[in-house]
């Protein structure tokens, strides 16, 4: 992605990710994580972010941050992403906000960042109870991502 973004650091296992969050409510350690689920045989990694919990070490993805720094924390996350599918080729990223203001806004990132994405990933979006090729203007309830073959 060619949008700014953090710096970020990965486990060994390579499913969380962190990253420094800095703007004017101070430094704030976010974390996103793959965690593989299987329903009925079908594998796929549900993505979760959010804010690290110091006190308790969870992640807490009802947090508002409001640092500033929105375009810059989304366009980490992308690039977690496409770091997760290029290590995971065959990985379905499936990823929904804690609220429905929070999946509308991975929406946008994505519609944002289209001419990038479109080479690399296929979108689709989870609307009126059936998966859909991602379009734009469309309202969608979950998103699913993989990296597209080569």
């Amino acid at each position: 992605m060619n949008a700014e973004q953090y710096q970020y650091t990965t486990n060994p296992d390579f499913l969380d990710f962190e990253f420094i969050s800095e703007g004017p409510k101070g430094k704030i350690r976010k974390i996103i994580r793959y965690i593989s689920r299987d329903v009925n045989g079908i594998l796929f990694y549900n993505l979760g972010f959010g804010d690290l919990d110091e006190e308790t070490g969870q992640i807490n993805d009802l947090a508002i941050s409001d640092n500033n720094d929105r375009n810059k924390v989304l366009a980490t996350v992308a690039a977690t992403v496409l770091a997760f599918t290029l290590r995971f080729p065959g990985a379905i990223i499936y990823a929904r906000g804690s609220t429905l203001a929070r999946t509308r806004l991975y929406q946008i990132g994505v519609v944002a960042h289209w001419d990038q994405i479109i080479g690399l990933l296929e979108v689709y979006g989870f609307a009126n109870g059936k998966w859909e090729k991602f379009a734009k203007n469309v309202n969608y309830d979950a998103l699913l991502v993989f990296r597209k073959k080569v």
